[in-house]
C-alpha cells in the first residue's frame, strides 16, 4: 500500500510541475505585464517600472520562477496587492465557505443519484428507468446558473422558506449554517446529482447481466442482497470515481454560484482579485485549487482497494 501511494504521489509531481510553469506563465501574459495589471493601465512608465523593480519583475525569468517556486515550497506564496495579506491567509480566509458548499452538494446530489441510478438500472427499459433518464439529462443540460436563480425566485422569495443570498458562519451554530447554504448546495448537487445518476446506472447495467449475477439469482438470492451485496459493490470503483472527480469540481468551479448567492468563497475571492487586478492571489488560488483536485484523485485512487478487495495496490 504505502509503495502504491509513493508511486502515485510521484507521478502526480509532472503534473503539478506543469501546472506550476502555465500559472506562472500566465502573469507574464497579461498585456503590459504583471505591473500594469496591478497599477491599472493610466499608470505612467516610472511607476510601471518602480513596481517592476519592487517586485523583482525586472530579473530573468528563470530565477523570478525559481525564486516563486522555492516560496511556494516554503510557504510563501506572496502578498496580496489589494488584501496587504499573505495570498496563503487569505486563501485560508475564504477556503472554508467554499468546502462547507462543496461537503454538502456532495451530500445533496449523492442523496438523489445513488438510489436513481441504482432504480434505473434495475428497471432497465420501464418507464421509471426512461423518467430518470429524462430528468438526469434535464438536470445536465439546465445551466447552473439559471437553476440557481429558480431556486431563490421559488424557495426564496415565494415560499420564504430559506435566505436568497449571504453566508453565517460555523460559530452562529450548525442550523443556521446549513441554512444559508442550503439554496447554493442544491442548485449545485442537482446538477452533480444528474451526472453522477446516469454514470451509476451505466456503471451497474455493466454488472447487473454479469455470469455471477445469474448465478446469484440462481442460487435463490434476494433481488436487494444481489444488487446491494453484489453489483453495486462491483459497481464502486466506477462509481467512485464519478464522485471523486465531481467533488473536486465543485471545490474548484464554485465560482458562479458563490458571486451569485454571495458566499465568501474561493470563488467570491477570484473574482474579486480579477476586478481588484491583484495577479499574487490569482496564481495561489489557481494553484491552490489545483494541488486540491489532484490530492481528490488520489484519494479516490488509494479507496479503490478498500471499496474492491480485486484491486490489489501493493502490486499496482
Amino acid at each position: 500500500m504505502l509503495s502504491y501511494i509513493l508511486k502515485r504521489i510521484l507521478s502526480l509531481l509532472p503534473v503539478l510541475f506543469v501546472v506550476s510553469v502555465v500559472i506562472f506563465l500566465v502573469v507574464y501574459l497579461i498585456p503590459g505585464g504583471p505591473a500594469t495589471a496591478m497599477l491599472g493601465l493610466e499608470a505612467s512608465a516610472q511607476q510601471i517600472e518602480e513596481l517592476n523593480a519592487q517586485l523583482g519583475f525586472d530579473r530573468p525569468f528563470l530565477v523570478q520562477y525559481a525564486d516563486w517556486l522555492a516560496g511556494v515550497f516554503r510557504g510563501d506564496w506572496g502578498q496580496s496587492y489589494f488584501l496587504d495579506v499573505p495570498v496563503l491567509t487569505a486563501i485560508a480566509e475564504y477556503f472554508g465557505p467554499t468546502l462547507s458548499l462543496a461537503i454538502l452538494a456532495q451530500v445533496v446530489s449523492l442523496v438523489f443519484a445513488i438510489p436513481m441510478g441504482m432504480l434505473a438500472a434495475y428497471k432497465r427499459g420501464t418507464a421509471v428507468d426512461l423518467a430518470t433518464v429524462s430528468i438526469s439529462l434535464l438536470g445536465t443540460a439546465i445551466p447552473g446558473f439559471l437553476l440557481s436563480m429558480f431556486f431563490m425566485l421559488f424557495f426564496g422569495v415565494y415560499l420564504q422558506w430559506l435566505p436568497v443570498a449571504g453566508y453565517a458562519p460555523m460559530a452562529q451554530g450548525l442550523g443556521e449554517h446549513l441554512r444559508y447554504l442550503a439554496l447554493p448546495a442544491l442548485s449545485l448537487g442537482v446538477v452533480q446529482a444528474a451526472y453522477i445518476t446516469r454514470m451509476t446506472r451505466s456503471a451497474l447495467l455493466d454488472v447487473l447481466y454479469k455470469n455471477y449475477i445469474r448465478t446469484a439469482r440462481a442460487k435463490g438470492l434476494r433481488e436487494s442482497a444481489i444488487l446491494f451485496g453484489q453489483a453495486l459493490k462491483n459497481a464502486a470503483p466506477t462509481i467512485l470515481t464519478v464522485v471523486g472527480q465531481s467533488f473536486g469540481s465543485l471545490v474548484t468551479g464554485t465560482i458562479v454560484t458563490e458571486t451569485i448567492f454571495n458566499i465568501p468563497g474561493l470563488g467570491m475571492l477570484t473574482m474579486s482579485s480579477i476586478n481588484q487586478r491583484d495577479v499574487f492571489v490569482i496564481q495561489g488560488v489557481v494553484l491552490f485549487v489545483t494541488v486540491i483536485y489532484v490530492l481528490v484523485n488520489l484519494a479516490v485512487d488509494i479507496l479503490y482497494g478498500l471499496v474492491d478487495p480485486r484491486i490489489q495496490l501493493g502490486r499496482q
